[in-house]
Order: C-alpha cells, then sequence, then structure tokens
C-alpha cells in the first residue's frame, strides 16, 4: 500500500474499529459478541498451532539435552576426581600406617636385642643383583652400611648384606639356598646350621642327633665373631618337622620362618651388635599352654548310708 492521504486515513478507522471491539468485547466479558468469532478463530488455529509446537519441541528437546550435556558431564568429572583423590589419600593412609606398625615392631626387635639399627626401604627384589634370593635398600656406605652386617624386621632374621654402594646395598635373604647361618634352639640351647631353601621353610641341621625336638619349637641366631655376618638372639622360625635320621650323628629338622620374604618393605640393618648375647629374649612370649584343671568332686554317699 502505497503512503497516501487515503491510506492513512483507512489506518486510523481500522484502529478506531479495533479499540472499539477490544471495549465490546472487555464490556461484554462471557456473553462479549466475539465469543463466537474467537471460538471459530481458535477451531481454525489451534491444530497448526498444535503441529508447529509438535515439530518444534523435539528440537527444543534436543537443543537443551546438548546444553545441560555439558553440564552433567562436568559434574560425572568432578565425582569421577574426587573418588580418585578419595582412594589415593585411603591407600595413602593405610600404607603410611603399615609402615608406621613396621617400624614400630622393628624398633620393639632392636631394643629386645639391644641392637642399633638402621631403617632402609626395600626398593628393588629378584635376580637383578645376580641372586636368587636377594632385594635391594635405599641405604649404603654414606650411611655406615658395610658387607656382612646382619639385616633383620619386626618379626626376625631378613639375611645378610653383600654389596654396598654409596646410597644402596644388596641384602641376600635367609631363603636364599646360598644362605647359611648358625642357629639355636630356644630352652635347650642345641646349635645347628640353617640354609634357605627358597619358597619351602628352611632345613637345620642340629649337631647332635639327638637332640630333643619338636613341631613349634623356636631358633635364634647362634650369632657370629663380632657379630659379623650374624649378630646373636635374632629370631629365626619354628619347627614344622623333624625328619627321622636314626643313627646319625646330626639330627635335621624343618623350619618355617618368621619373616615373610615375599612381602617385605621397612628393614633394619645392625650397625652395633648387642654388648651381651639376649639368648632368647628377642623371642615373643610363647603361647600359654591349655591346660585345664579337673574341678573337685565331693564323694558321692551310697544308697542307703548314715
Amino acid at each position: 500500500m502505497r503512503d497516501t492521504r487515503e491510506s492513512r486515513l483507512l489506518l486510523i478507522l481500522l484502529v478506531a474499529v479495533a479499540f472499539a471491539l477490544i471495549t465490546v468485547d472487555i464490556k461484554g466479558g462471557e456473553s462479549s459478541p466475539l465469543n463466537g468469532a474467537r471460538r471459530a478463530a481458535a477451531g481454525v488455529l489451534g491444530p497448526v498451532e498444535k503441529g508447529a509446537a509438535g515439530a518444534v519441541d523435539p528440537v527444543a528437546g534436543y537443543i537443551r539435552a546438548i546444553r545441560d550435556a555439558g553440564t552433567h558431564q562436568q559434574r560425572l568429572d568432578q565425582i569421577t576426581r574426587e573418588n580418585t583423590d578419595l582412594r589415593q589419600r585411603l591407600a595413602s593412609s593405610d600404607t603410611a600406617a603399615a609402615r608406621t606398625k613396621q617400624l614400630d615392631d622393628l624398633l620393639r626387635t632392636a631394643g629386645s636385642g639391644g641392637y642399633t639399627v638402621k631403617a632402609a626401604q626395600v626398593i628393588a627384589i629378584g635376580a637383578a643383583q645376580g641372586f636368587s634370593w636377594t632385594i635391594t635398600i635405599d641405604a649404603g656406605s654414606d650411611d655406615g652400611l658395610t658387607r656382612d652386617m646382619t639385616v633383620i624386621n619386626g618379626q626376625g632374621l631378613v639375611g645378610r648384606i653383600t654389596t654396598v654402594a654409596p646410597t644402596t646395598a644388596t641384602v641376600l635373604l635367609a631363603s636364599d639356598p646360598g644362605f647359611t647361618a648358625g642357629v639355636r634352639l630356644e630352652g635347650s640351647g642345641e646349635i645347628g646350621f640353617a640354609a634357605g631353601q627358597g619358597t619351602s621353610p628352611m632345613r637345620i641341621q642340629l649337631l647332635n642327633g639327638r637332640a630333643q625336638v619338636k613341631n613349634g619349637d623356636r631358633l635364634v641366631t647362634f650369632g657370629s665373631q663380632s657379630g659379623r655376618p650374624f649378630v646373636p638372639g635374632v629370631p629365626v622360625g619354628k619347627v614344622v618337622e623333624v625328619e627321622a635320621t636314626p643313627g646319625q650323628l646330626t639330627k635335621t629338622v624343618q623350619v618355617e620362618p618368621f619373616v615373610q620374604f615375599t612381602r617385605l618393605d621397612l628393614v633394619g640393618v645392625v650397625v652395633v651388635p648387642p654388648r651381651t648375647d639376649p639368648r632368647d629374649a628377642v623371642l615373643p612370649a610363647a603361647p600359654a599352654a591349655n591346660t585345664t584343671t579337673a574341678a573337685a568332686v565331693p564323694p558321692t554317699t551310697p544308697a542307703g548310708g548314715n
């Protein structure tokens, strides 16, 4: 439509009519003469609006899903990080608690035997050093360590040092087939020699073929001159089998070591031997014997007796 005087007059007229219809509709309320026209328009336009909404809603929902997906993924990533951090804290706490207990056990053993020890951490195991049963510890000559020092932990004898570097040392474990140490039987003091057998119990040959020994008896190190390579009194293990060797000059027994060689972590190197032999003092208290005391039974009066 062109902008002329007639078009302007027509626009003003249409606006006036619209205002008049709105006024009539408001004043008429439920009885408005325009209700019929409104319903007719709704009947015609309603399906069109519904169809348009049906076409637009999936798109809008998809857009909302994409928009919210980033938020959900961020929350999931945050929860994952929090769970990972929590697991690391728990693992660190468990490790610290375990090492604290190992150190307490080590210091208790050292105190009982009068050993001065240098604590060290196991940093390597295996055949890298040329032995079948060895470990590498994070202490060496810079820490005052030398060859043939006794290595212990909170349970007992671990082995002896064979090679020393400035900051590390190699320990031959008591489970190695090439390992040998003098041992002494608890109580009786019978002496012998212990040899490693890998994952099998240690093999002990007692020098007295008539020595009285039974399963459960415990042994400690006999000790070497000047405490090298072994200081005396270190717990070795307990007897699990006594071999039948009638007529032999020696007696052979199988001994389960106190130390678990596949689970070594914190160890102690004895840098100063004890002033006196602790004998059996380092061994834990023996379990109490399970004795049963019979209750006194009062004499029974015979039937009919006075």
